[in-house]
């Protein structure tokens, strides 16, 4: 059985944003930001930009150099099952869909392979609902 949301954010520390954005105003934009004031470690993905959140972008998932706890997505639902199969294949711990997004492909990627998986659910609300903070204690 996956974990939930709330499991997911206080176990995992380096989140790949997938459709991370450079407009501050965008989900896509504002929340990576949020996440990243929490202290997760945010590894912004998008084809179009170069830094963002003061760190180096990557045009794909493939790309990263590190390791990938939780991929966090920002695209069309359509979108979903390719970006799925790239987690699986980056050997990322979780999938996570952002709010109003949903696939019933991606999730049978995922959980097949052993990711837990969220869909439908904002990382921000839930770090700010359980009060999750990656921050190093004084």
């Amino acid at each position: 059985m996956s974990k939930t949301g709330r499991e997911i954010l206080e176990a995992n520390t380096v989140i790949a944003v997938v459709g991370a954005s450079r407009d501050p105003n965008k989900a896509g934009g504002s929340v990576p930001a949020g996440l990243q004031r929490r202290g997760f470690r945010i590894i912004p993905i998008n084809p179009y930009a170069d830094t963002l959140f003061g760190e180096r972008v990557y045009r794909s998932l493939a790309e990263v150099p590190e390791k990938i706890d939780v991929v966090d997505v920002f695209r069309p639902a359509a979108d979903a099952p390719d970006i799925a199969r790239q987690a699986v294949a980056v050997g990322a711990k979780a999938l996570w869909l952002q709010l109003d997004i949903r696939s019933d492909e991606a999730r049978r990627i995922a959980e097949s392979a052993g990711l837990d998986y969220v869909e439908d659910e904002c990382t921000a609300v839930t770090s700010s609902l359980f009060r999750i903070n990656k921050q190093a204690a004084a």
